[in-house]
């Protein structure tokens, strides 16, 4: 017995040191996840670093002090206006009933689904001299050039009001859902107090809030900095198109890196912020309390009618009037007859999301299986690095990947044409692998965030029971965890797909000449002054990024029902 005792012991012990060093292997992968999503922020960071003072106060005594306060102006601006915009309308929604507030709630994450540098093309289009409405403003009061003044839609102010109402939505959908998780006792008790319905939101609901709006707009700014489409459109000097011209214009690599590691710093800075509203979000949260569909505030006709015009002002602007521009211009003839070439580009972006996609659902389901294998803290943390690249602009991965992959494709090009006779171009940046895998590390945080919501509702019983009879982590994930997470890994492909095809910056610095996306051609095609021609493929776009807004409020009518 004590023998039999001592082998079943001894198989115990050994079968935890195999499935401590499976859980290992898969930590492993992890981490070369984690080293190559990490490579662009080290490459920036090592010029940085690398980079002598005179440099960095040539720098600042030229072209940075301008960068700074025109990406922080614009920054402030465009997240001001998202913040008014996405409380408000929150609040309105959550607290109040008025006419039309069922087609509001969802209607209002709408303009999510336009890229900013469209609707840029746009307003652009709709309110230069040239325009409808300064035509009809003239053909109206009979004025001519010079009798008027008119706001200049290509300004840094006509920048921020773009991104700003172009971007509200993530206040919007994180201010309500810090809304709705309260109570209606704190906000009732306040008002019994005598407090009115003003002073009430300012003093009870709107702290309750606060880490929800201060994590959309920390996501507005996100973009916001990452925004190039805007900025060159209407010449807006920041750290973007900084880093683009420097680059590809002068040809001033070095000083490029330098300009992306004084970007990095706001990157990080926005990634701290992110990361505090959220730990607020998950901690000490309110139990809700609404017994009842009872609004909170009690409108007045008037405050009904006010209340509309609230809410529908921020979707026309942000949503239905550039569509409707839009649809017109795609509607005319010269827009259907520049679309012969259109499956050209339009393979290239399909085939440019597929391969982006295949990475991040791969790079994500690896992440996913090793954090519900592992629970050590080199895992999280090797996860947490592999999921920073949303907050990286596409400049700034272009860059830091170009640098070192640039020498690494020296050498292998080099060592093929020595020993096996390679007469061609440069192995890797002369091919489109070095885009996707830009791609892939800017995009993996939404192929993971979908997989490690349906990792979630696997029991842990069935792992258990498959490895209790014999089948390893490659195993289990094959014949369980894959066909479980079939939904969630469409899912994600989609979102990482249609990503691809709207992101710009990273497309125009890394792709090779022969490669033509629907992005790229609609910029190319605007900064023409060719809108016509560039609105079918900006509709194209525009209902792409349309299937994961409805995504989005469907789940969210789903979760309130």
């Amino acid at each position: 017995m004590a023998s039999r005792a001592g082998f079943i012991a001894r198989g115990a012990w050994r079968l935890r040191e195999a499935a401590g060093w499976r859980a290992d292997r898969w930590t492993v992968g992890a981490l070369a996840v984690a080293a190559l999503a990490a490579l662009p922020i080290m490459a920036i960071l090592f010029a940085a670093l690398d980079s002598g003072g005179d440099a960095v106060g040539h720098l600042a005594a030229t072209v940075l002090p301008r960068y700074v306060a025109n990406t922080a102006a614009l920054m402030g601006l465009a997240g001001l206006t998202a913040a008014v915009i996405g409380t408000g309308c929150a609040w309105l929604v959550s607290a109040a009933q008025f006419p039309g507030r069922r087609l509001f709630s969802w209607a209002l994450v709408l303009p999510l689904a336009l890229p900013a540098y469209i609707a840029a093309y746009l307003y652009a289009d709709l309110l230069d001299f040239s325009g409808p409405v300064q035509a009809g403003l003239r053909a109206i009061t009979g004025w001519e050039a010079g009798d008027y003044a008119f706001p200049s839609i290509r300004s840094l102010g006509g920048g921020a009001f773009v991104l700003g109402l172009v971007l509200y939505p993530y206040v919007y959908l994180l201010a309500r859902a810090g809304f709705a998780a309260q109570g209606r006792t704190r906000f009732l008790a306040a008002r019994s107090l005598g407090a009115g319905p003003w002073r009430a939101f300012r003093t009870v609901a709107l702290p309750g809030a606060r880490a929800g709006i201060a994590g959309g707009l920390a996501l507005v700014l996100m973009e916001v900095l990452a925004d190039f489409g805007v900025a060159d459109y209407f010449a807006i000097p920041t750290f973007s198109t900084g880093i683009f011209r420097t680059w590809l214009a002068m040809g001033d690599k070095a000083g490029a890196l330098k300009l992306a590691a004084f970007m990095l710093v706001f990157v990080i800075a926005l990634v701290v912020l992110e990361a505090r509203t959220r730990r607020g979000r998950t901690s000490g949260r309110a139990v809700p309390d609404r017994a009842s569909d009872a609004p909170l505030v009690a409108l007045s006709p008037l405050g009904k009618a006010l209340a509309v015009i609230a809410c529908a002002i921020p979707l026309l602007l942000g949503f239905a009037i550039p569509v409707g521009w839009l649809g017109w211009l795609a509607a005319s003839e010269r827009a259907l007859a520049a679309t012969g070439s259109l499956a050209e580009y339009a393979q290239g972006s399909l085939w440019l999301g597929l391969g982006a996609a295949l990475v991040c659902i791969l790079a994500a389901l690896l992440l996913a299986f090793a954090q519900a294998r592992s629970s050590s803290h080199t895992t999280r943390a090797a996860i947490r690095v592999a999921t920073l690249g949303y907050a990286l602009p596409g400049a700034l991965l272009a860059v830091g990947l170009l640098a070192p992959l640039g020498l690494l494709d020296g050498a292998l090009t080099r060592f093929a044409r020595d020993t096996l006779g390679y007469s061609g171009g440069l192995i890797l940046t002369g091919t489109s692998a070095v885009l996707v895998y830009a791609l892939a590390v800017r995009f993996l945080t939404v192929a993971y965030n979908t997989l490690e919501s349906g990792m979630a509702a696997i029991p842990p019983s069935l792992d258990a029971a498959a490895r209790s009879l014999g089948a390893g982590p490659a195993r289990v994930l094959a014949r369980i965890y894959a066909p479980l997470l079939s939904p969630s890994l469409a899912a994600a492909a989609a979102l990482v797909f249609i990503d691809t095809l709207r992101e710009l910056p990273a497309t125009l610095i890394l792709r090779p000449f022969n490669l033509e996306t629907l992005a790229t051609r609609t910029y190319r095609l605007a900064s023409d002054e060719r809108l016509v021609e560039a609105s079918v493929p900006a509709l194209i776009l525009l209902v792409a990024g349309l299937l994961p807004v409805l995504l989005l409020t469907r789940e969210k009518r789903r979760g309130r029902a």
